[in-house]
């Protein structure tokens, strides 16, 4: 679907306990920017011997970021200054849109601003009515 971002955040060593505490603060703050809605990715059907919790799932999110031509420069902003408190830990992040994914994880803050900067570029037209 379009305007739509996937954030799959996990945390090296974590437990889905605490996924989904990292992931339920990030949803909170992005609920305050100008988005259609943020959700948790439904989870699918557990495979036979397979763990019954996937972190990878926990930490899942979808942001409509509906008509609102800044929304992703919003969302990207609030990821930046989230991942900018959790330095002790530094969770790594996976986002993607139609199809562009960006891998963010064990970079500096200049890293990190340059690739979510490149990111926000590319889809520069996210949100934009058609």
């Amino acid at each position: 679907m379009e305007n739509e971002l996937t954030i799959l955040l996990s945390e090296e060593d974590a437990d889905a306990e605490r996924v989904a505490e990292l992931t339920g603060y990030l949803r909170e703050e992005l609920l305050d920017v100008e988005v259609d809605d943020v959700s948790a990715l439904p989870a699918g059907e557990v495979p036979p011997g397979a763990r019954a919790v996937d972190v990878t799932q926990v930490g899942a999110l979808l942001v409509a970021l509906g008509s609102s031509a800044t929304a992703l420069n919003q969302v990207v902003t609030v990821i930046r200054s989230w991942l900018h408190r959790t330095h002790d830990t530094r969770p790594s992040l996976h986002l993607e849109m139609d199809g562009d994914v960006l891998e963010v994880s064990e970079a500096t803050d200049e890293q990190v601003e340059e690739a979510f900067k490149a990111f926000v570029q590319r889809h520069a037209t996210a949100g934009a009515p058609p």
